[in-house]
């Protein structure tokens, strides 16, 4: 029996991700701000410290996988800071602060949940996504204020896969493998709410999806269990969405 830690793991896709995981034999260690092992508001720095000191206690000797599914939506009514701050920054303080728990696990990986929004969305201005990057939290936390919530989803997002993909090199090295997957529209209490946004919510409506329907949780899950169960899948960003991204991106690959 492994032992995994999933953040996020009282929400939809996280509840589901943790359902798959314990399904298949393992351990699972929840994060989130209710109804977890760890509570934990990685909207800060000092959440997300103790809720990497909680699993660090909670796991032992080694953590065998890691999924960062912890995530607040555009249109939720939060501010766009808080939307860059757990997205991005709650999610990378957790992959690294953990990694030294996963070298010591049994073929570890870590997987992080990205959005297919964050190719499907456009946007010019790249400020933010290089602030994220950089690791300027208070300057990327002031941009974002400055932007509609679910702009700010998008490109919190992008700049989680493209951390994924940076860290390639070294947490190989380190014998770790790192993926994410990035999802469309999933039939969660967190699009329901979207959905009632008189802004974003025809938006939705209206995004293409070449199999005529939404994703549910479970399937979300399916393929985060893919990319943790072994195999030699290593930054890869792997879209579970309908197949949008290959509708609007059909030469980008």
């Amino acid at each position: 029996m492994g032992v995994h830690a999933v953040t996020g793991s009282a929400g939809g896709i996280g509840g589901a991700i943790r359902s798959r995981i314990e399904g298949e034999g393992h351990k699972v260690i929840g994060v989130d701000v209710r109804d977890a092992e760890v509570i934990a508001d990685l909207g800060t720095a000092a959440g997300r410290q103790a809720a990497v000191d909680e699993v660090d206690r909670a796991a032992g000797d080694a953590l065998d996988g890691l999924v960062v599914a912890a995530g607040i939506g555009g249109s939720t009514g939060a501010p766009s800071s808080l939307v860059a701050r757990v997205n991005y920054f709650g999610a990378v303080a957790l992959l690294d602060g953990l990694r030294p728990l996963l070298e010591r696990g049994a073929s570890p990986a870590a997987v992080a949940i990205a959005s297919n929004s964050a190719t499907a969305a456009p946007f010019e201005d790249p400020t933010l996504v290089d602030l994220l990057l950089a690791g300027d939290e208070d300057g990327a936390a002031a941009h974002a204020d400055g932007q509609h919530g679910e702009a700010v989803y998008a490109q919190s997002k992008l700049a989680l896969a493209r951390a994924v993909r940076r860290r390639v090199p070294e947490w190989g090295a380190a014998g770790v493998r790192i993926n994410a997957v990035s999802p469309g529209p999933v039939l969660t209490a967190l699009t329901r709410q979207a959905l009632e946004h008189p802004e974003t919510g025809p938006l939705i409506r209206e995004f293409p999806v070449p199999l005529g329907r939404w994703g549910e949780p479970e399937e979300i899950a399916a393929a985060v269990w893919f990319l943790l169960d072994g195999g030699w899948a290593h930054g890869s960003i792997l879209y579970v969405d309908g197949g949008t991204d290959a509708l609007l991106r059909p030469d980008t690959f």
